[in-house]
């Protein structure tokens, strides 16, 4: 993509340089604001994926790359800045408002404007990252400390823990000459270390655009943070909140505009601070979303969910008190249950979800204010799962049927998911059958048909579903319902346990490599449920009266044990809350668990013993 570089002269004089990429006859313009200490070339590679379909321009701020750079503290300050973001838009987008992006200390200069009255009208919406509106922090520090409850000071701690830099870069002489010596190879190599940004993705001005960027946080830091003014705006801000970021919390970066923004969205994004360097695609697509949307466009589906309030009543966010709004466009109040504050807004796929286990943790998401899409292999059952799910309140919800055990129909699925309803934030594989018996009478079909289902199935969703949620970067949670079979071992149960105790072992490799996502990954082993699956379950080596009084007693059994299938949706919105990588459900499930470490010997004895219903 061919880059355009020009200058223009700010109003005190400061020659700035602007690059564009793509063609300024574009229905939209993007505009670009890079940090400390960083250039415009921070968003190369982000510019270039935008100018697809916008022209797309970012500048070299003052102080940085090959713009001016003035020697006076005081010619850094906010509202200088401000003048300087104006007369780049006065260049390059004269006629239309743009759509503005700012990062690190980009994204605090463009609040200014964002929340100001002079560039108001001059700006279609606001993407921030890690950058939030210094006065809003203000705010929200003295808001910690009229309310110093455990929980806001503990906020308070930690962002202060995160903030340290800020003082050290007011000392004299220090900073400037660590950025001239000892950093000019240890900071790119620390970014790299840290947070995995490439190797030479620095600009060739720095360390001296590190050196002069200092006059930004002597010129604004303190002023702004101690005498924090009312900042309120109407302008659509989408607040992306890097969950590894070093310097900014998510805590303070998410709830600090909160109070002032009037259409906001808030989007995590399990990345650190230098977003732009990592997660270039991941960005490009939500700036892309948000523009779309702003510019009139239906909200892709992980934007719908990611919108926290729609309009300011009163100087204040409609939901102010901690709400948050799912797809349905309805509010839940900070004073619901815990799993409707977790659960309200995200996107949940259940397989197997027809019936007994799958069925009611649809609904208990549901319940909990998540978007449901309920997979099924009977397609009226999944229909009808929906159709409850919608009548409990929930967002918008779905029904496909598919085989789970068909690596083509799951390709599809996860594809049709992706289309109507976006990433979802929570996958559960609990698509299931039962297959009772000898190990000998056991056929090489028997084994195709346990392990496809249980094992491959479970594998599929994992796999497509879980790329998913890794490619988007705001994390997720998968769910695998294995058994207490898993690791209960038994004579009559070869094929059965040795499916569960695979997912349970997939469960547990799968934690270990998603973990650095973000995307946790739980078993569940309910027990002996209360659930179709003793009615269907097939036996191997007996005549077929004989199948059905195995299947008529082990009904009965399961009926008699009566652990409703309520009671392992729990387990899994638990799961999925608390990230617990196990969750045995019922008693003999927690026993044999134990068991399984304490004393296996007895598991074996056990298992020696032929428990088919008789």
């Amino acid at each position: 993509m061919k880059e355009l570089q020009t200058y223009v002269t700010a109003p005190d004089g400061v020659r700035l340089a602007v690059f564009e990429w793509g063609e300024r006859s574009a229905a939209t313009t993007v505009v670009l604001v890079h940090g400390y200490p960083d250039t415009h070339a921070v968003w190369r590679p982000i510019a270039e994926q935008l100018a697809e379909r916008h022209h797309v321009v970012a500048y070299d701020v003052r102080g940085a790359g090959q713009s001016d750079a003035p020697r006076k503290v005081r010619s850094y300050t906010l509202p200088t800045l401000e003048a300087d973001l104006g007369t780049v838009l006065q260049e390059v987008s004269p006629d239309k408002p743009v759509h503005l992006v700012g990062h690190d200390w980009g994204s605090i200069q463009s609040w200014e404007s964002v929340t100001g009255t002079a560039l108001a009208d001059r700006i279609a919406s606001f993407t921030s990252i890690s950058g939030p509106c210094l006065d809003h922090v203000g705010q929200w520090f003295r808001s910690k400390l009229r309310q110093p409850t455990p929980r806001a000071l503990g906020q308070l701690a930690w962002q202060g823990v995160h903030s340290w830099y800020i003082g050290y870069f007011h000392l004299p002489l220090l900073p400037p000459l660590l950025w001239r010596t000892a950093m000019v190879k240890g900071w790119p190599a620390l970014l790299h270390a840290i947070e995995g940004v490439p190797r030479g993705s620095g600009a060739p001005t720095f360390p001296t655009d590190a050196v002069r960027g200092l006059a930004l946080y002597r010129a604004n830091m303190i002023p702004r943070l101690t005498r924090p003014r009312q900042r309120p705006t109407d302008i659509p801000v989408q607040v992306v909140l890097p969950q590894k970021d070093l310097y900014v919390t998510p805590a303070m970066a998410g709830q600090a505009p909160q109070p002032f923004v009037g259409r906001l969205w808030r989007r995590p994004l399990r990345a650190g601070h230098w977003a732009p360097l990592t997660h270039e695609g991941v960005l490009a697509g939500w700036i892309d979303e948000f523009v779309d949307h702003i510019e009139g466009a239906p909200a892709a589906p992980g934007l719908e969910r990611a919108q926290v309030s729609s309009g300011r009543e009163g100087g204040g966010s409609e939901k102010a008190g901690g709400a948050k709004r799912g797809r349905s466009g309805s509010a839940t109040s900070a004073g619901d249950t815990a799993a409707s504050a977790q659960h309200a807004g995200k996107l949940v796929v259940v397989t197997g979800a027809g019936s007994g286990i799958g069925r009611a943790t649809a609904l208990a998401f549901a319940e909990a204010g998540a978007s449901v899409v309920a997979a099924d292999l009977n397609a009226d059952s999944a229909a009808r799962t929906a159709q409850l799910a919608s009548l409990l309140g929930a967002g918008r919800s779905g029904s496909y049927a598919v085989n789970v055990s068909d690596p083509v129909a799951m390709e599809e699925f996860a594809k049709a998911v992706h289309a109507e309803h976006g990433v979802p934030d929570v996958i559960v594989n609990n698509a299931g059958i039962g297959l009772g018996g000898a190990f000998l009478d056991t056929q090489t079909s028997d084994w195709d048909a346990v392990l496809g289902v249980n094992l491959m199935g479970v594998v599929h969703g994992c796999r497509l579903f879980g790329a998913m949620m890794k490619e988007r970067g705001e994390g997720g949670h998968i769910v695998n319902i294995a058994s207490a079979a898993a690791y209960l071992p038994s004579r009559t149960l070869s094929a059965y346990a040795t499916s569960k105790a695979a997912v349970l072992m997939l469960t547990e490799c799968l934690r270990a490599e998603l973990a650095d996502q973000g995307i946790g990954v739980s078993a569940v082993c309910p027990g002996f449920a209360n659930t179709a699956i003793a009615k269907a379950t097939r036996y191997v080596g007996v005549s077929a009266n004989e199948q059905e009084q195995l299947r008529g007693k082990a009904d009965r059994l399961y009926r008699l044990r009566n652990l409703p299938p309520e009671r392992v949706a729990e387990a899994v919105l638990r799961a999925v809350e608390e990230n617990r990588p196990v969750v045995p459900v019922a008693a003999e499930a927690r026993i044999g668990r134990a068991l399984s470490r304490l004393s296996p010997g007895t598991l074996r004895f056990v298992a020696r013993r032929d428990l088919t219903p008789r």
